[in-house]
């Protein structure tokens, strides 16, 4: 063999390790899902958000990984699961709920962020304006304080002889104080009194509902990460108090609350898909403006209504976008 010959082979030999590391496959992009509740009240949004991924070339365990991590309605959890998410260097972070999306934020100012539904991104402070978020978060706002004094109208509508009202708010909750305040200045333009049980932990929801009997003709519950992972006890024991129940999502309606009017959160969750693409993809979020809802769904729960000796018009049957019996 001639000197030059060997040469070329040793030199081809040495390269071989480096071009076999060249040649590994890389790491897929790794999206972290904080989820202030629980797989179960989350499913269909998850579910909407890991299809149009898939229609917009991003294959869950393929060319992506998704992994999920669930608070429990605790809101104390968010901190430590948004640090393990910086820890873990993932490429994006998505939210649901005002307080998991603050908590993320506070945790980051590199990894970018969307957030599936915050009730007020402007108010609580998560983005500068709309058009303009700002920083590294984005994502879709649900409106949920703008829809406040709609609620209250259909349930005077419900019960033309409604005058007292409880609002029933979780207080820790930056969105749900801001809806209490809503629904209180709503009422008073309808003339309705109002009664405001206020809770922190999941020990206060049941005092509170000793606190209103005899005493309101109505609940109105405002969001939060807590009140959604207890909505099965809430509504138990609205329907124990005989109260007719109005909330801001449907998840509630189908666990027997009395009705729910507000934005489809599985079809938000298929845009923040399309906010999660565009990131991964080179843009940034504070190029990518808030969006907010275009579809909202009134749900009446017929059987609650007749359990509660409620007649619902054949009018307001007719405006609803989902009927459960």
């Amino acid at each position: 063999m001639r000197r030059r010959e060997f040469i070329t082979l040793v030199g081809g030999a040495a390269a071989w390790p480096f071009a076999v590391h060249a040649q590994q496959p890389r790491k897929p992009p790794t999206i972290e899902f904080l989820g202030p509740n629980n797989a179960s009240f989350e499913k269909a949004s998850t579910d909407a958000f890991v299809r149009r991924l898939r229609e917009l070339g991003w294959i869950e365990n393929q060319s992506i990984a998704i992994e999920y991590r669930w608070a429990e309605g605790r809101d104390e959890r968010f901190a430590e699961i948004a640090a393990e998410f910086v820890r873990l260097k993932v490429d994006v972070i998505l939210t649901y709920a005002t307080p998991s999306s603050i908590a993320a934020k506070k945790a980051t100012a590199v990894i970018p962020i969307v957030f599936a539904a915050a009730g007020d991104p402007v108010g609580t402070g998560l983005v500068a304006t709309l058009a303009r978020p700002g920083g590294n978060i984005t994502g879709l706002s649900i409106q949920q304080t703008d829809l406040a004094s709609k609620r209250l109208e259909i349930l005077r509508e419900v019960l033309p002889g409604l005058r007292t009202v409880a609002i029933l708010a979780d207080i820790s909750s930056p969105n749900s104080v801001l809806e209490m305040g809503e629904v209180q200045a709503a009422a008073r333009t309808l003339n309705l009194a109002v009664i405001t049980p206020e809770v922190r932990t999941a020990k206060d929801i049941a005092p509170a509902y000793d606190a209103l009997k005899g005493r309101v003709d109505a609940l109105y519950v405002c969001s939060s990460p807590l009140l959604s992972t207890h909505r099965i006890q809430i509504n138990s024991l609205a329907l124990g108090a005989r109260l007719p129940t109005m909330y801001g999502f449907r998840e509630f309606t189908v666990t027997g609350g009395l009705m729910s009017y507000g934005p489809n959160l599985p079809s938000l969750f298929h845009r923040a898909a399309e906010y999660v693409d565009k990131i991964l993809r080179g843009a940034k979020p504070s190029d990518l403006p808030v969006e907010q809802p275009t579809k909202f769904d009134f749900i009446i729960n017929l059987t609650t209504a007749k359990a509660l000796g409620l007649e619902i018009s054949p009018t307001l049957l007719a405006r609803a976008d989902e009927v459960i019996e």
